[in-house]
């Protein structure tokens, strides 16, 4: 007997036969009108099983399903006893959540098919400052510190610049200069890489330097450079082949943004929109 209780096919029979009590049971209208009835869904009770077997990687037994399809009839009861009331009219987390649901329909409704080519190469070419590759710059920097040489730093400043132009690209700069916390060399450093580290006006003072000489003094907000920028490479817009992933990302972003605006659009010309204040009287729309 125990053998047969603890057949799989038992329990499948018996949570069928659960299932279809529960349906048979919570399906049936209440006396009056309408509105007052609540019908449990065979898809609703696989959705609650679906739920607990991911939870709990297991099915629910018997007990656990009876007792999900009495929690879900007693939200539905709570939800539309609290609607009657009105308590969700001035509620800001449920008009929020309503709003969320709203978009998400929207969003639905908003699925697109897949760019073609000539679709992502027109955003691309009308949107290039998004995708434009960056300036480039491989380059080292000798470091002086204008508090260390005070007086004499224009002086220093000559006679390293000159020492180095003497050693031109394999100048070994490790050990010249002032000691300094920033890296000595880059490679192919973006321009807005080197304008986070060592400023503006430095970044846009590389992008004017001759490459292939020692040059200087360059600025910083830490002091006074030497530097040999040894290749540039200038910012370009790319081609569709090297951003498709990019450019189709934002493509799809901004016509799922255009389309729920005119969703909102539709929905807004429903109403009449009355704003008691002259200064903020432009919002209705």
């Amino acid at each position: 007997m125990k053998t047969f209780v603890r057949e799989p096919l038992v329990h499948f029979l018996l949570l069928g036969a659960v299932l279809f009590i529960a349906y048979g049971l919570v399906s049936k209208p209440r006396t009056g009108d309408g509105p007052g009835k609540i019908t449990v869904t065979q898809g609703q009770i696989e959705n609650l099983v679906s739920g607990f077997a991911k939870a709990w990687q297991r099915p629910p037994t018997s007990e656990e399903l009876a007792g999900l399809v009495r929690d879900l009839v007693r939200e539905e009861v709570y939800c539309r006893e609290a609607m009657a009331l009105g308590l969700d009219k001035d509620d800001t987390v449920i008009r929020r959540r309503l709003r969320q649901k709203m978009e998400f329909i929207s969003d639905d409704i908003a699925a697109m098919p897949e760019p073609t080519d000539a679709d992502l190469n027109a955003y691309l070419q009308a949107h290039t400052d998004r995708f434009r590759a960056e300036q480039t710059f491989t380059f080292s920097q000798v470091y002086l510190d204008p508090e260390k040489h005070g007086e004499n730093l224009a002086r220093d400043i000559s006679a390293l610049l000159a020492r180095l132009n003497r050693a031109g690209g394999q100048a070994e700069v490790s050990s010249l200069g002032d000691s300094f916390l920033m890296e000595r060399s880059f490679t192919a450093a973006p321009a807005s890489e080197v304008a986070k580290q060592f400023g503006e006006k430095f970044a846009a003072k590389l992008g004017e330097l001759s490459p292939g000489k020692w040059e200087g003094p360059v600025e910083s907000g830490y002091g006074a450079h030497l530097v040999f920028v040894s290749e540039r490479t200038e910012g370009r817009v790319p081609e569709l082949a090297e951003v498709r992933d990019d450019v189709r990302r934002e493509w799809v972003n901004a016509q799922r943004l255009e389309l729920n605006e005119k969703f909102y659009q539709e929905l807004l010309k429903r109403y009449s929109v009355t704003i008691e204040s002259p200064l903020l009287a432009e919002v209705q729309r």
